[in-house]
């Protein structure tokens, strides 16, 4: 390969990395809430385990809902990289709310969303934040679902079905969800075997 070869060949792999990796200003929408209803969760009788690769998933509740991307996160080395690997930050209620979400500045890293005012008072109180919205570790029960939910993007309106649940592997990992909207810090994100999920035009 000549320099100048070699060269060009250097500058499209970049242009083709910065477009994977570069994170999107995702869709804007005028204000007004675009997913008012609260998650859906249902109690089991009897709780499923789904043979899942190298992991062993255990249901806790049914879960559903519609919600508004706040942000999307992929993850390729950390430890659950190979069960989850994208994290959805996901607002409902008037946490779907331009109006709102405007007035907030939103981030994920290192499996945990954060939130903060950009002004010196918060647009709504913190309890309805933390209650109408979280950080969701997705497991796709299939590739074409996995496929479907690296395409969601900040602005998205999602809906998605499946289980609260437990993920445990052999070496003794293991990943839980909560189970409750209103509790932060570690151990507050939900963990969900999907089984259904689409981006809504």
């Amino acid at each position: 390969m000549t320099g100048s070869l070699r060269t060009t060949f250097i500058l499209l792999a970049c242009v083709v990395l910065g477009w994977y990796f570069w994170p999107s200003n995702g869709k804007e929408h005028a204000p007004g809430i675009l997913a008012p209803d609260v998650p859906v969760q249902e109690d089991l009788t009897a709780k499923p385990v789904i043979d899942h690769g190298e992991y062993t998933i255990t249901g806790l509740a049914k879960f559903s809902l519609k919600a508004r991307v706040l942000s999307a996160e992929r993850y390729w080395i950390d430890r659950g990289s190979g069960l989850v690997p994208v994290d959805l930050a996901l607002g409902w209620g008037k946490m779907s709310d331009s109006a709102v979400l405007d007035k907030l500045k939103i981030s994920q890293s290192v499996r945990f969303y954060r939130w903060e005012s950009k002004e010196s008072d918060y647009p709504i109180p913190k309890d309805e934040i933390i209650a109408s919205s979280a950080n969701m570790h997705l497991i796709p029960a299939t590739k074409a679902i996995e496929r479907r939910i690296k395409e969601a993007e900040k602005g998205d309106i999602v809906e998605f079905s499946g289980y609260l649940a437990r993920a445990d592997r052999a070496d003794g990992f293991n990943w839980s969800s909560s189970t409750t909207r209103t509790d932060t810090g570690d151990g507050a994100c939900e963990v969900v075997y999907v089984e259904r999920f689409r981006i809504l035009p």
